[in-house]
């Protein structure tokens, strides 16, 4: 109790400091005096790490939670899809895995610029700035959702080009259309969701997120099984249920919950807009290279001679990896606000504090659930499949599995550092560098020319993976955290906080 009382003092002691400057951060840095002091003793150290573990899983535990909710969406309809006929399921998926998935990748990617943008000015408590930034992400999101509109409207033909036979293409084409409001929601959701998450309202999204979820599973029943509608009740709901998480978020944020960080519909929405498309496009970038990466493996495994057997393995453990990840995209989440937000407070040590913390939290889940896989590499294949071909396959993948799922862990941190501290740019040639000129090379060469097949695919490109995230590793290990903090209080001035206020009053 004691300790809470000193944490909740320091922080009221942190707004005062804060709120009696016009900056927190001046040109020539200073560093916070309510950052964490040095430590000289192992005690110091554990006090100070215990506290910012409750930090984190305070916003970890919720965005976890929050992941998994909206990563069921479209699970669910795929299950029932299932349950409708083969093509139906086959449409659905195409749609949900390739379609979707891309635009999603891009919508997430572009929203996650305002990570460093809204986290770093709540931090420095340039409160009012947050919804200025959300509403300029909404217009840049909002303007790229009517680009890929076209990738919908021409689904069914590029699948078609890629390979998919005609009666999937088309029946995939026309869902895509469908779906189409969907992508609308991406467009304001993840602004939204940057926005709660600097101010760490994750217990507000989680709710919503449940409430979405229970409604979708009841109505994607009865209107795909009950009442007979297909795919079309599947679009309805599908989209009908992204576009009700979006609303309640809304209205959440509309009556008075966040104060400052929303006053209304502004006109410096319009403004400085280049810059913030240059950091969206980054963000985006640096997003979809990582997703695309991994969404490569099945695709160069359908081009091996044994190709059904190889892809419904590498089925399994991508399924596996994927949910894996959401513990890891969540905690991504979280060490993204935490270092924005202590960057923007000008919080140097407690920013590098939580890269510890989170990079350490993440390990130990990494091994493990890589250990839980590796001890019951006989007994879970049994859950995804009866074929003994692709049970065996996949138990010689587990080890692979394992050391993916363990880098898989920990990388997510180390790209949620790069976003709270506005690397994208940086990041995105690391990402091109290691997965395209570097992984994917090698994953074909010990594929197909040394012929090790689907383990050679996947083993060289997790050795891409592998020396990505050493990259980043070196890149943390040489940063100077007051250097950042720095150039987080030039950012916040140069994009929204002291300029802006100044050209009002035509200072400048």
């Amino acid at each position: 109790m004691e300790g809470d009382r000193q944490t909740q003092n320091d922080h009221q002691n942190q707004d005062q400091h804060l709120r009696s400057t016009n900056s927190p951060i001046a040109s020539s840095f200073t560093p916070d005096p309510n950052d964490i002091p040095l430590f000289n003793s192992v005690r110091d150290f554990s006090r100070e790490f215990f506290r910012e573990s409750k930090k984190l899983w305070y916003l970890a535990g919720p965005a976890i939670f929050t992941t998994l909710c909206q990563y069921s969406l479209g699970a669910i309809t795929q299950l029932l899809a299932g349950h409708v006929g083969t093509l139906d399921l086959a449409a659905v998926s195409v749609e949900n895995s390739v379609i979707a998935g891309f635009s999603f990748g891009i919508m997430l990617g572009m929203g996650s610029a305002l990570e460093t943008l809204c986290g770093q000015a709540y931090g420095a408590r340039q409160l009012d700035m947050l919804g200025i930034y959300m509403q300029r992400s909404w217009v840049i999101l909002n303007a790229t959702a009517v680009i890929l509109t076209l990738f919908y409207v021409f689904a069914g033909p590029f699948l078609k080009l890629i390979g998919q036979t005609a009666e999937i293409s088309q029946a995939a084409g026309m869902f895509s259309v469908w779906m189409i409001p969907q992508l609308f929601a991406y467009a304001v959701n993840f602004p939204i969701a940057k926005f709660l998450q600097a101010q760490s309202k994750m217990m507000a999204m989680a709710a919503i997120a449940a409430v979405a979820l229970v409604f979708h599973a009841v109505f994607s029943w009865l209107l795909m099984l009950k009442l007979g509608w297909g795919l079309v009740g599947a679009a309805v709901v599908l989209n009908a249920s992204w576009w009700f998480i979006v609303i309640a978020q809304l209205l959440y944020i509309f009556s008075g919950t966040c104060g400052e960080a929303w006053t209304g519909l502004s006109w410096k929405a319009f403004q400085n807009l280049w810059g913030f498309v240059k950091l969206s496009l980054a963000s985006a970038v640096m997003i979809c290279l990582e997703v695309w990466y991994f969404m490569a493996l099945i695709l160069f495994a359908g081009y091996l001679k044994n190709a059904q057997l190889a892809v419904a393995a590498l089925s399994i453990s991508t399924n596996i990896v994927g949910w894996a990840l959401m513990i890891a995209i969540g905690i991504n989440a979280a060490i993204s606000v935490r270092v924005s937000n202590e960057l923007g407070a000008a919080h140097p040590r407690t920013a590098k504090l939580s890269l510890v913390v989170a990079t350490l939290a993440s390990l130990m889940i990494g091994l493990v659930i890589a250990l839980i896989l590796v001890l019951g590499r006989n007994l879970y294949p049994d859950l995804f499949t009866n074929d003994a071909g692709v049970k065996e396959l996949v138990k010689k993948l587990t080890p692979l599995l394992a050391v993916c799922i363990i880098i898989n862990n920990v990388q997510p941190v180390l790209s949620g550092v790069a976003i709270g501290a506005g690397w994208q740019a940086a990041v995105a040639y690391v990402n091109i560098g290691c997965y395209y000129i570097f992984g994917i090379p090698l994953g074909l060469v010990l594929g197909f020319w040394r012929q090790m097949g689907v383990q050679g695919i996947w083993i060289g490109m997790l050795t891409g993976t592998a020396v990505q995230t050493a990259v980043l590793f070196w890149m943390i290990g040489k940063t100077n955290w007051s250097t950042e903090a720095s150039a987080a209080g030039e950012r916040i001035r140069k994009w929204g906080g002291e300029d802006d206020s100044k050209n009002e009053n035509g200072e400048q």
